[in-house]
C-alpha cells in the first residue's frame, strides 16, 4: 500500500505482516477441494500521519458480500445485544414510534432491526448480501439489496424520508471507500438526526493480540482518534462513545452531522486520553505486536503438536472469519484440528478456506468426545462456555487461542484454570 485511503498520505508504516490466505468467508464445498484456491497478501499498516490502520484492498466488497456465509441470528449474546443497543437508541434518540423512521446499513439477516419492527417504528435495512438479506424479509424486515454510497443513501432519503437514527454496526470497518460511506451515512441522516457506529476498537486490538480478527473484509482498523477524522471526511461529528465488550472489545460512536453536534463528551476525551497512553498516536505502540502475534502461533501449535503426539484428539468449535486467519496463519490441517463445527446450517459439509478442515454440525462433538474443543469465536467466551458445558461429562476441555493460549477444564457449568 503507498497511499492511506482516507487522508492520501504515503508515509505507511508496516504494524504486522500475516503472509497470504483466502477471503475468511470463502468456504469450499467438497467438489472445490482440487481446484485451486487464491489467496491474498494480509499486511497491517498504519498511516502515521492520520493512523488509521488498513490493509490493501485486494478484494472487493462485491466479491465478499453478495454472497455471505454469516448470520447474526446464529450468534445468542448478539440477538441480545442489539436488543438492548435498541431501547438504548429508542430513548436516547428520542424515537416516537408514530414518527421515527430507522435504518440500518448491513442490516444482516434483520437481528437488530426486528426489535425496531417489534417497536412499531417505520425502518429499513440496507443489505447488499442476497441470501442474508431474503432472510430478513422473512422475519418481516424490510431490506434494500443495495450497497451504501453517496447515492443510494440520496437515493433512500428521497423515497422514504430522512432517518431519525441510522445504525451502522460491525460494517465501518468492512468498506475500503471509507470516505464516500461516511457521505452515504450523511445522506440518510436527518439534519437533526443521530448516527451509531459499532466497530472493533483498535487497542483492544493491540493490547489483546487479537490479530485473528485482521482479514480481508476487514480493510480499515479504528481508534476514536482515527474514527472522528473518518466521520468529518463525510460531515459527521462524533459526540459521544461507550466501550463494548463485544469481538473482544468494541467502540460504539455516536455522532450527529456536523452543524447539530454541539461538544464531544467527558467520554470522547478519555478514551482519546487512554489511546495516546497506549501510544497509538505514534510508531511505538505498534512496534512490538509482531513478535506478540508470533508467540501466539508457537503457543498454539505446539499445544496441538504435543495432543497429537499423545494420541488426544483436537476438534474446533464455531467457523468464523476470524478463525480462518488464525487457521491459515499458524498452518493448521486436519491432522491437528480434525474437524470444526457450527451452528449455521450453511457452512455444514463446507470446508474452511485454506486449510481444508471440515465443518459439521454441533452434535457431532458429543458424538465423538474429543479430549478438547478449540473455541474459535474466542470472543464469546461466556455464551460457548455455557453452551458446550456438557464436554465436562467425559473430561473434555476447552481451549482459547486468544489473547494468550488458555485450557479450562469445564465441570457444572463453571470455568476453572
Amino acid at each position: 500500500m503507498t497511499r492511506c485511503r482516507l487522508c492520501g498520505s504515503e508515509a505507511m508504516a508496516s504494524v504486522v505482516d500475516l503472509g497470504a490466505t483466502p477471503p475468511c468467508e470463502s468456504f469450499l464445498a467438497a467438489d472445490q477441494l482440487d481446484q485451486p484456491e487464491p489467496a491474498y497478501p494480509l499486511h497491517l499498516q498504519v498511516c502515521t500521519d492520520c493512523w488509521l490502520a488498513q490493509i490493501p484492498p485486494l478484494i472487493t466488497p462485491e466479491e465478499t458480500f453478495k454472497e455471505y456465509a454469516y448470520f447474526s441470528s446464529f450468534s445468542t449474546s448478539w440477538v441480545e445485544h442489539a436488543r438492548t443497543f435498541v431501547a438504548g437508541a429508542v430513548e436516547r434518540a428520542g424515537l416516537d414510534p408514530s414518527e421515527a423512521f430507522v435504518v440500518e446499513v448491513a442490516s444482516n439477516d434483520g437481528y437488530l432491526l426486528k426489535h425496531v419492527v417489534d417497536r412499531g417504528i417505520r425502518c429499513l435495512g440496507i443489505e447488499p448480501s442476497v441470501n442474508v438479506g431474503a432472510a430478513a424479509r422473512d422475519k418481516g424486515v424490510p431490506t434494500l439489496t443495495e450497497f451504501l454510497s453517496p447515492e443510494t443513501g440520496a437515493a433512500v432519503r428521497a423515497e422514504h424520508g430522512p432517518a431519525n437514527l441510522v445504525v451502522a454496526n460491525n460494517v465501518y470497518a468492512h468498506i475500503p471507500d471509507v470516505i464516500g460511506f461516511t457521505q452515504g451515512l450523511r445522506a440518510l441522516v436527518a439534519d437533526d438526526g443521530w448516527v451509531s457506529i459499532e466497530v472493533q476498537h483498535l487497542l483492544t486490538l493491540i493490547e489483546d493480540n487479537q490479530y485473528d480478527t485482521i482479514y480481508h473484509e476487514h480493510f480499515q482498523y479504528y481508534t476514536v482518534a482515527s474514527a472522528i477524522r473518518a466521520l468529518a471526511s463525510g460531515g459527521l461529528a462524533l459526540v459521544d462513545v461507550e466501550l463494548l465488550p463485544t469481538h473482544g472489545g468494541s467502540i460504539r460512536l455516536w455522532a450527529r452531522p456536523a452543524e447539530a453536534a454541539g461538544e464531544p463528551s467527558e467520554r470522547v476525551a478519555d478514551v482519546l486520553a487512554r489511546e495516546k497512553a497506549a501510544g497509538l498516536q505514534e510508531l511505538s505502540g505498534y512496534t512490538e505486536f509482531s513478535a506478540r502475534v508470533a508467540k501466539v502461533r508457537r503457543d498454539l501449535l505446539k499445544f496441538l503438536i504435543e495432543a497429537a503426539e499423545r494420541g488426544e484428539t483436537v476438534v474446533g468449535y464455531g467457523a468464523p472469519g476470524k478463525g480462518n486467519t488464525l487457521l491459515n496463519h499458524c498452518g493448521i490441517r486436519p491432522d491437528l484440528l480434525a474437524y470444526t463445527v457450527d451452528r449455521n446450517p450453511y457452512k455444514h459439509g463446507r470446508f474452511t478456506p485454506g486449510t481444508r478442515i471440515p465443518i459439521l454440525a454441533p452434535e457431532q462433538i458429543a458424538v465423538d468426545k474429543p479430549d478438547y474443543v478449540l473455541v474459535l469465536p474466542w470472543n464469546l467466551r461466556a455464551e460457548l462456555t455455557e453452551q458446550l458445558s456438557y464436554v465436562h461429562e467425559w473430561g473434555g476441555r476447552l481451549v482459547f487461542p486468544i489473547p494468550e493460549l488458555s485450557v479450562v477444564e469445564v465441570a457444572s457449568r463453571k470455568v476453572t484454570a
